[in-house]
């Protein structure tokens, strides 16, 4: 009788063992590898382990519950366990879904096409803890009325073949020399067809680059860039060449240069295919949009799309006395100079007209 009653005792001591070591283990649940933590809809912290997961004990979070990712452990919740090497190496590729233009990414609210929408996670009166999805506002700041849209055509000088100043009834007692003396230009003079006299017949046409439709394409003046001696003064210069067909009526070529040390004042040619002058634009009135976190700070100009089929070519350059300048802008600090330089990054498309 008194073995038996050991050996009961010693039974039960050894269940009793195995029953406390599966309930303390050597950590607490939530540091225990292959395990995830959930909140349920009452607020109490859960823990699952992976394996022994099933679709029904995915966290009930009331309306809109969001959709966990591969990392939040859908396979986990099949019982899968999941390959990150196939995803580690797309994830690398240089796509433009892994790598999105900057401007691009902020007109979808910087959004990803495989991401999930955005979220915020309230609680109700009830105590139950939600979670809601939202879309994001795109619109620009100029879209929602806080900041005022620019105006159409950027103000600039204009000179077109052909273009002679209609002579004026001069004043009693004027000296004839007057424009000499003061350097003006005198009327009936057309500077355009001077300005061709330097220009543009020997500009290397090889390297040059094509208008890209639909998108904002990039073109750098770098020191590497070959140079002309206009009649403005010497300068690198960069040729574009026009798509064939007709030309939508109403746009505008919408010009950015970017500043960086510095920031490149243009003016712009339009040339026939014999590389002829058609159109001259310059002292342009420049706006200036400051950086922000995601893009540098620019000179924006507007310019009229080709008004005819002449016009086959554009030519960015710059002159002497753009260069001896400078753009003041007011900061947060004060007035800042940005130096005119000689080289620079541009952006080009086509934008509608206001």
């Amino acid at each position: 009788m008194t073995t038996q009653r050991f050996l009961t005792a010693v039974v039960f001591a050894a269940l009793g063992a195995v029953f406390s070591g599966c309930q303390i283990g050597g950590s607490t649940v939530s540091e225990r590898e292959g395990y995830f933590t959930w909140v349920d809809e009452q607020g109490r912290v859960r823990y699952t382990p992976i394996g022994e997961a099933s679709p029904a004990a995915v966290p009930s979070t009331g309306q809109d519950a969001p959709v966990q990712d591969a990392s939040d452990g859908p396979e986990a919740l099949n019982g899968k366990s999941p390959d990150r090497s196939a995803e580690k190496s797309a994830d690398e590729e240089f796509t433009p879904s892994n790598y999105p233009d900057a401007e691009e990414l902020r007109s979808r609210g910087y959004q990803r096409e495989a991401d999930r929408p955005p979220y915020f996670t309230w609680r109700d009166a009830d105590g139950n803890v939600r979670t809601t999805y939202y879309q994001p506002d795109t619109r620009t700041d100029e879209e929602k009325g806080f900041v005022a849209p620019p105006a159409g055509t950027t103000p600039a000088s204009v000179y077109r073949t052909g273009d002679v100043a209609e002579p004026s009834e001069p004043v009693t007692g004027h000296d004839p020399d007057v424009f000499t003396i003061l350097g003006i230009e005198g009327a009936g003079d057309n500077y355009l067809e001077r300005f061709a006299e330097t220009c543009c017949q020997a500009l290397d046409s090889k390297n040059h680059e094509r208008w890209q439709e639909g998108r904002e394409f990039g073109i750098y003046l770098t020191e590497d860039s070959p140079v002309h001696r206009f009649l403005t003064g010497e300068s690198p210069y960069q040729l574009v060449a026009f798509p064939d067909g007709d030309r939508p009526q109403g746009q505008l070529i919408r010009l950015r240069s970017f500043a960086s040390k510095g920031v490149f004042v243009p003016s712009v040619v339009f040339l026939d295919n014999e590389l002829n002058p058609v159109r001259l634009v310059t002292d342009l009135v420049l706006d200036f949009e400051p950086e922000n976190w995601h893009r540098r700070g620019f000179l924006e100009a507007r310019i009229p799309v080709p008004e005819n089929t002449k016009e086959r070519w554009m030519l960015l350059f710059t002159r002497d006395e753009d260069l001896e300048g400078q753009t003041v802008i007011e900061t947060d600090r004060g007035p800042q100079k940005i130096p005119h330089v000689r080289i620079g990054e541009f952006g080009l498309t086509i934008v509608k007209a206001r």
